[in-house]
């Protein structure tokens, strides 16, 4: 990877106002519009299916002073852009062999390769074996070149252009559609970015289908497809061109056009290929079907100049909460979803082990909330006794009437045990007893608190016979800001695949989910919300003379959205200290200045390594996401990995 490209690359689809059987504007029209992609540092761009001539030609593709402008003008655009850095792919009708072909010809600094339709839809309203020959038939005839205008190009369904990092193979419209498409075949034999070309008319409800289709390709294949179909100039008879363009990665949809429009249109997105070859390298089923599907291709090499990320404008959404959908019906169902996961866990731990109480620790924060919700929840859908679940609230040194208040009447509301077990006196006692002042607020002082309340959570659960339930959360366990031998431990944690951004809205989904019709409702929504509200703290320090949390934890070790910025694109995409920290500054912007991401990525990176051998002996939870810490199933490291390489690029941001 360049130093500044940072593994991205830039693309685009065109969508033109072509005059169906003008080749000459439509050609004069095109290379405007590709110096105009140029203009905005788009390496890749591609325009619809036989935007040379018009879709919809009809019988005219029948007739050579058609086909014979269409190939002088397709050879004169080569020409006109051989000083283009932008690699374009229009497409064309072409002759070769006695026969005719619905071509994508892929044009790049005075290079050419044409890639022949490989199957031709022949039913309802097209009819395309009237007039084209289908692109097996020339692999058949082993054809590898086409002369045009008597120079001889690369030729065939088996060509894949890199471009720098990217491996791009070329298909057309009815291509897609099939079985297996042959930009799937080429994906599994190396291709990275599928381009399709296509004519495909309006149909209602078709549009939907289309993006499910290019999403769905983009998922099946790690790969970008970037999709771009003909436009309002080709509506004719009775058909519609919508002009639809999509740009997708990985089952993700990064940009689309307007559909309708009278006017020409150009989508740019900067696709991943670092990403993309991360996805590729662990998925072992796509490298499995390396070896079943192989075949061989023609990789082809054209020189490029990579973009330099630092000096322009990144044309991709950076989440700066990836485990959050941005949008509201999304992140609906994808809290219910969680939840429901973090319930059927739980339920069948109970139901396996035949206990019929858990015990667990409520402080009134936001993750002991959690949880006792998710244990309410389980309780009911059993048809257990909510009186099975023993909440116990512990006061230490540090805890403030608001939590205390808010943990007290949030299991009365829910209906629960409730238990109040101070550990002030014990603590002092065992503080005494290893000749350690109170006054001295360190580790010792901070960690003899959770280890006496999980101490008393372990024996209340032995003299009950139940089982204590868990509440750290994920975030938690990546900078081991957790107590070993403490809140560290349970015997089944429901949220340890939770992300701490991700379970305030978790709480609220529960405070919105809660019936104000229930005499009980009420208080409960009141108290969640207040929990939200409430800083995000241990509690182990005294409070302040207000009595107020004074020991907050974002203080501490840095904004929980940054932390969990950086698991995420560490875990799921795998990717360095400098990319991350590239990514957090557009996410970011306005909101935390570079030497900030800097302090707090490194501190991460500090932690995260120092920290493993508190998750390699995790207690049992429920996988919620694609990100997870369990040393049994997703993360494994030694716990006495150096972080010496990943602090290195930190110190050298």
């Amino acid at each position: 990877m360049k130093e500044s490209n940072y593994g991205l690359m830039r693309v685009a689809a065109c969508v033109p106002l072509p005059k169906v059987g003008d080749v000459k504007s439509n050609v004069a029209e095109m290379i405007r519009q590709t110096k105009e992609a140029a203009a905005a540092s788009v390496q890749l761009l591609a325009f619809p299916e036989l935007c040379v001539t018009g879709y919809t030609c009809g019988d005219l593709l029948c007739n050579d002073a058609l086909l014979e402008v269409a190939e002088s003008a397709t050879v004169e655009m080569l020409d006109a852009l051989k000083d283009c850095e932008t690699m374009v792919v229009v497409g064309a009708p072409l002759r070769c062999e006695g026969m005719l072909f619905n071509c994508a010809v892929v044009m790049h600094k005075g290079k050419m390769w044409v890639i022949p339709k490989s199957y031709l839809p022949n039913h309802r309203e097209f009819q395309e074996k009237r007039w084209f020959a289908a692109g097996i038939n020339a692999a058949a005839r082993s054809q590898s070149t086409i002369t045009l205008c008597g120079r001889d190009f690369p030729f065939g369904t088996d060509l894949i252009i890199h471009l720098g990092d990217a491996a791009i193979a070329f298909e057309i419209c009815e291509d897609l559609w099939t079985p297996i498409a042959p930009t799937t075949l080429a994906a599994i034999n190396g291709a990275n970015v599928l381009v399709n070309l296509s004519a495909s008319n309006e149909l209602v409800c078709k549009h939907d289908y289309v993006m499910e289709l290019v999403k769905g390709q983009s998922a099946r294949n790690i790969a970008a497809c970037i999709y771009c179909s003909a436009g309002y100039g080709e509506s004719t008879t009775d058909l519609v061109f919508a002009g639809n363009a999509l740009i997708a990665e990985n089952g993700h949809l990064l940009q689309k056009s307007k559909r309708f429009g009278t006017e020409p249109q150009l989508i740019i997105a900067d696709i991943d290929i670092e990403a993309l070859a991360n996805e590729r390298r662990i998925n072992t089923s796509f490298t499995d079907s390396m070896g079943q599907w192989h075949r061989s291709y023609r990789h082809e090499k054209s020189e490029t100049i990579g973009l330099d990320y630092e000096k322009v404008e990144l044309r991709r959404n950076v989440d700066r909460l990836p485990f959050v959908p941005s949008e509201p019906h999304m992140l609906t169902t994808r809290c219910e979803d969680i939840v429901n996961i973090q319930t059927m866990g739980l339920m069948r731990r109970l139901e396996h082990t035949g206990i019929k109480s858990v015990t667990v620790g409520i402080s009134g924060g936001l993750d002991s909330t959690l949880a006792l919700m998710v244990a309410c929840r389980a309780f009911d859908r059993l048809g257990i006794d909510r009186k099975g679940i023993y909440g116990i609230t512990m006061p230490g040194f540090g805890t403030t009437n608001r939590t205390l208040t808010n943990a007290l009447q949030l299991m009365n509301a829910l209906g629960i045990t409730v238990k109040e077990i101070g550990i002030a006196d014990a603590v002092a006692q065992h503080l005494a007893d290893l000749g350690h002042s109170l006054d001295s607020h360190d580790t010792t002082y901070e960690n003899a608190q959770a280890r006496e309340r999980t101490q008393i959570l372990m024996d209340y659960a032995n003299k009950t016979g139940s089982l204590v339930l868990g509440t750290g959360d994920l975030s938690e366990l990546a900078l081991g800001w957790c107590t070993y031998n403490g809140d560290h431990m349970s015997m089944y944690n429901v949220n340890g695949s939770i992300p701490k951004t991700l379970a305030k809205h978790l709480v609220m989904w529960f405070a919105d989910d809660v019936s104000a019709s229930n005499p009980t409702g009420l208080t409960v929504r009141e108290t969640l919300l207040d929990v939200l509200h409430t800083p995000i703290s241990p509690e182990l320090t005294p409070a302040d003379d207000a009595g107020n949390i004074k020991q907050k934890t974002e203080d501490i070790i840095g904004p929980y959205e940054l932390h969990d910025f950086f698991l995420y694109n560490m875990i799921r995409h795998g990717f360095s200290p400098r990319k991350i920290f590239f990514l957090a500054r557009k996410a970011f912007k306005g909101d935390y200045d570079n030497d900030t991401i800097k302090k707090w990525l490194t501190l991460f990176v500090k932690r995260f390594f120092s920290q493993q051998f508190k998750r390699s002996c995790l207690p049992d939870g429920p996988k919620v996401g694609s990100v997870s810490l369990s040393p049994r199933g997703d993360w494994r490291m030694p716990s006495d990995a150096t972080a010496s390489l990943w602090l290195e690029q930190c110190n050298n941001l």
